[in-house]
């Protein structure tokens, strides 16, 4: 099955890299009208796996990953037509000139092929990587969760539909139906179609896809994500920001798992912080130090496992560590971040730049919230993922990383002395 799909979306990839801008926002409108058209069937297809999902024991937090409603559908059918609006990389001419040789040369934007995503209970991801993928003339494999299997399907039909009504292929978006894990194992290595692996899921995932993949695999979406609040910091700016980083959707992987608070502050600052996720409803994983300062006020406060350090909690829930300076905070980073999103709260530019230039993160903020480290927010759009390591793309992942780029040299009768 899986060799049958990788080679028609190798094939559909030729077709889709010929096509124009105006050609691509023309499938990406018709996908837009039919998600917001035929509605129905998707939302029912959702219904039935959220009812699978309730008599699996799945969380609160996992079920709002899954659940579809009439508004949320229409959000990411909007998505679509933004996209539409994106300018196209594809064809861009990034630098060039001409040679001594008489050679011109120059480097062109061209689509990557075919990019085989594995994603987990997130239906919104399966337009998003279709039409980024569409966009950027690149053929798509999907592979979501067991969760959202009838939900992805019915939306592929979808997508399909809108691909053939355009003379296009159907197998420019295909999506991987069986829940069966072996699978996954099979499209690692399937390096013969496939060109770029993206996997969007937790640690496990990463980490079997790094293993055991013949594909090139950017990897990504795992937040352990830290602010530092130092001796500088004013309480009640940084307090909103925390709140905004931990409260504003803690489902994300940008959101903050880790508050680290100097000592010179912690007296102050965490009594008027428990106040404060008392309000929030957060509860509070202390270590030692934190839990003297916070254990008599309102806030709940356990005390910390050092594992929690490493994991995302994804949920209404902080990790609180007193740091002796700035170089305590920096080293904490280090051994338990994921180069994500890690931020500073404070008042001295020397450790503002500080930071800025000694966490190694995909992105590092100064006196604001993890929650920008999104291809939104950052002007690109949207996004296909987060990427958390160095090749081929940092950050929030949008047009601009799913092309590579081709030299081309046009010459006169031209020949290398």
């Amino acid at each position: 099955m899986l060799e049958q799909m990788g080679a028609a979306a190798k094939a559909a990839s030729y077709k889709l890299a010929l096509l124009s801008s105006r050609e691509k926002n023309r499938v990406l409108e018709k996908i837009a009208d039919y998600l917001e058209s035929q509605s129905a069937e998707i939302l029912l297809a959702n219904e039935q796996d959220l009812l699978e999902a309730r008599r699996n024991g799945l969380s609160e937090a996992m079920l709002d990953r899954l659940a579809l409603t009439p508004a949320r559908l229409k959000g990411i059918a909007d998505d679509v037509r933004q996209v539409c609006s994106l300018a196209d990389p594809v064809g861009q001419v990034i630098d060039g000139g001409l040679l001594d040789s008489g050679l011109r040369l120059e480097r062109r934007r061209v689509p990557l092929g075919v990019i085989g995503v594995i994603y987990e209970a997130r239906p919104n991801v399966t337009v998003d990587v279709a039409s980024l993928c569409l966009k950027t003339g690149n053929a798509a494999i999907l592979r979501g969760g067991k969760e959202t299997w009838r939900t992805n399907a019915a939306t592929v039909k979808v997508i399909q539909q809108a691909l053939e009504e355009c003379g296009l292929p159907a197998g420019a978006v295909q999506a991987i139906e069986s829940p069966d894990r072996a699978l996954v194992n099979e499209l690692l290595r399937m390096d013969k179609y496939i060109d770029m692996l993206i996997p969007r899921g937790g640690a496990g995932l990463h980490k079997l896809c790094r293993e055991q993949s013949t594909i090139p695999v950017i990897t990504g979406g795992i937040g352990v994500c830290h602010i530092v609040v130092d001796d500088s910091a004013e309480i009640e700016p940084a307090l909103k920001i925390i709140v905004n980083a931990k409260t504003q959707r803690p489902s994300t992987c940008n959101t903050v798992e880790t508050l680290l608070v100097h000592a010179g502050i912690a007296n102050t600052f965490l009594p008027a912080l428990s106040k404060q996720m008392a309000q929030s409803k957060v509860t509070l994983h202390a270590d030692a130090n934190a839990m003297a300062l916070l254990q008599e006020g309102p806030a709940k406060v356990v005390p910390v496992n050092a594992e929690q350090y490493d994991d995302e909690f994804l949920s209404l829930d902080l990790n609180v560590k007193v740091v002796a300076d700035l170089d305590d905070a920096i080293a904490h980073i280090r051994e338990h971040g994921t180069q994500h999103s890690d931020a500073i709260l404070t008042r001295t530019l020397s450790n503002a730049a500080r930071f800025v230039n000694e966490v190694d993160s995909s992105a590092v903020y100064v006196n604001a919230s993890t929650r920008f480290t999104d291809g939104g927010q950052f002007g690109l759009g949207a996004e296909v993922a987060v990427s958390t390591q160095k090749l081929h793309a940092r950050g929030p992942m949008g047009l601009e990383a799913l092309t590579t780029y081709k030299w081309i040299g046009i010459g006169d009768d031209t020949i290398r002395a």
